[in-house]
C-alpha cells in the first residue's frame, strides 16, 4: 500500500506492506464554509466576555500576540478580521508581537506569508527576543517560584490579545491559549525555569493533559496574574483550514478549543507496534530537527519497548542554529548519558528540554530519521540513525522482527496523538 506522509511542502509517498500496516490519522473535519465570517461571529459573540470591539476604545494601546513561523496557525485569516474589530484604534497604537519563545525571529518573507502583506505593511510587527533584557519587564514569581520576565511592549499595552490554535502538545498538554504569553513572550530565565528537567519529566507533563499538568498550571498562572484582555483560538484540519473558532475569556475559550482538539486528534489503539512511522506534520512544523522531536514523542506512545521509530522530517532549516540543542546533543555519548547530565542538580541550558524528551524516547526505541536536508553525519551527531528509503527500511525492520510484527503509520505526525486504550 502507498501512504503519503506529510513531509516538507510536497509530501513523501512510501510503499508499505498492506497486510501488516495500520494507518492512524486525526478525525478529518471539513473546513468551515466561511472561515472569515466564523472568526467575526466569534469575536462579536464571545465566551464569557464582552465583544472585542466593546473592550477597546480609540484611546487604548493594543498588543496582539501571534504564533511564529514554526506553527501552522492561519493568522492570515484570523488577524485581518480581528484588526477590523479594532478599526477605531489608530494603527500606530497597535503592536503585533510574534511569540517566538526561544525560536529564531521570523523573516520579513515569512511574516508576509504568515500574517498577510496588508497586515505587515500597515501595522508594527515585532519579533519577541527572549534574550534582550531591555525589552523585558520583571513581573515577580509564580506560586512555585518561577521568575517571570515578560515582553515590555506586551505589558505596556492597555489591551492584550492572544491568537493561537489548539492542538495536543508534548509537554504543555495543548498549544494555544496561555502559551502565547509564556513561553511565547517570556524572557529566557522564565523559559528555562518553565522547562526544567523536573517539570518536563513529570508524568502529567504530556500530550492532551491540562488539569494536574504542572507546566500548564504555571502557564495559566502567569497569564492570569499579568492579564490577558481577550483570547482567540482556532482548531484546524490537515489542510490548515479552520474547523472551529473560540473567542472570549482566555481560559474558557481555550478549554472549549482543547475539548474539540482532543476529540479529533487523540486516537486509541489496542496494543503497541514493533515499528512506528511518524512525521512532524510537514511544513512549517518540520522546518528543523528541534521541532521534529514532537513527532518522535507522538510515536513513542505506541511503540513496543526496544521497538523502532522512523521519523520523516524534511528539516529544511537544519538543526537549527542559533540555539543550544545541537551543542547539548554533542556533549553526551548516548541518550542515557544526556539524561543523566540534564538531571544533575544545577544543570540549566536553553533547549535542554528538547534533548530531554528526545533522550526519553530513545531509551524506549531506536529512532531513525529520513531528512533530505540534513547530512548523514549531522543525523548521527544527533544520536539518530539516517535512512534514505522509508518503505524499504520498514520492510527490513519487520523482516528482522518476524512474521507477526506490525507497523503503524502516523502520516500527519503530532496532528494525531495515539494512545494505548488499555492504559487510558
Amino acid at each position: 500500500m502507498k501512504v503519503k506522509l506529510a513531509y516538507g511542502k510536497s509530501g513523501l509517498i512510501v510503499d508499505l506492506p498492506a497486510d501488516r500496516t495500520t494507518v492512524i490519522e486525526p478525525v478529518y473535519v471539513e473546513g468551515l464554509p466561511d472561515q472569515k465570517q466564523a472568526v467575526v461571529s466569534a469575536l462579536e459573540a464571545p465566551i464569557d466576555s464582552a465583544p472585542l470591539a466593546a473592550l477597546v476604545g480609540k484611546e487604548k494601546t493594543v498588543a496582539v500576540a501571534v504564533c511564529d513561523v514554526t506553527r501552522p496557525m492561519p493568522s492570515h485569516v484570523v488577524l485581518p478580521e480581528l484588526l477590523r474589530q479594532l478599526k477605531d484604534v489608530p494603527s500606530e497604537k497597535i503592536t503585533i508581537l510574534v511569540a517566538t519563545g526561544t525560536h529564531r525571529p521570523s523573516s520579513q518573507t515569512e511574516l508576509a506569508e504568515m500574517l498577510g502583506p496588508g497586515v505587515l505593511n500597515e501595522f508594527r510587527v515585532v519579533n519577541h527576543d527572549a534574550s534582550d533584557a531591555s525589552g523585558l519587564e520583571w513581573c515577580g514569581k509564580t506560586s512555585t517560584g518561577t521568575p517571570v520576565w515578560l515582553n515590555r511592549r506586551w505589558l505596556d499595552a492597555d489591551v492584550r490579545i492572544t491568537t493561537g490554535f489548539a492542538e495536543p502538545h508534548f509537554f504543555a498538554g495543548f498549544s494555544g491559549g496561555p502559551k502565547l504569553v509564556a513561553p511565547g513572550l517570556a524572557g529566557l530565565e522564565t523559559i528555562l525555569s518553565l522547562h526544567s528537567a523536573q517539570l518536563i519529566g513529570h508524568p502529567k507533563s504530556t500530550w492532551g493533559i491540562i488539569d494536574e499538568n504542572p507546566l500548564h498550571t504555571a502557564l495559566r498562572e502567569i497569564a492570569s496574574s499579568t492579564g490577558v484582555t481577550f483570547g482567540i483560538d482556532v482548531t484546524i484540519n490537515r489542510d490548515r483550514q479552520i474547523t472551529g473558532v473560540f473567542a472570549g475569556e482566555l481560559f474558557k475559550e481555550h478549554e472549549q478549543a482543547c475539548t474539540v482538539a482532543r476529540k479529533n486528534a487523540m486516537q486509541p489503539v489496542s496494543s503497541p507496534f514493533d515499528v512506528v512511522v511518524t512525521t512532524n506534520s510537514g511544513y512549517p512544523l518540520d522546518l528543523n530537527l528541534y521541532q521534529s522531536v514532537k513527532g518522535m514523542s507522538a510515536a513513542a506512545r505506541i511503540v513496543v519497548e526496544n521497538g523502532v521509530i522512523v521519523c520523516a522530517s524534511e528539516c529544511s532549516d537544519g538543526i537549527p542554529r542559533p540555539g543550544e540543542y545541537a551543542e547539548i546533543l554533542a556533549s553526551g555519548t548516548s541518550p542515557k548519558a544526556l539524561l543523566e547530565m540534564i538531571d544533575e542538580p544545577g544543570y540549566c541550558r536553553q533547549d535542554q528540554w528538547q534533548v530531554q524528551v528526545q533522550a526519553m524516547v530513545q531509551l524506549k526505541a531506536r529512532v531513525l530519521l529520513k531528512s533530505s536536508s540534513l547530512t548523514a553525519e549531522e543525523v548521527r551527531a544527533a544520536h539518530l540513525e539516517p535512512v534514505e528509503d522509508v518503505g524499504q527500511t520498514v520492510k527490513d525492520e519487520l523482516a528482522a522482527r518476524g512474521s507477526e510484527s506490525r507497523v503503524c503509520v502516523l502520516p500527519e505526525g503530532p496532528q494525531t496523538i495515539p494512545y494505548l486504550s488499555n492504559a487510558g
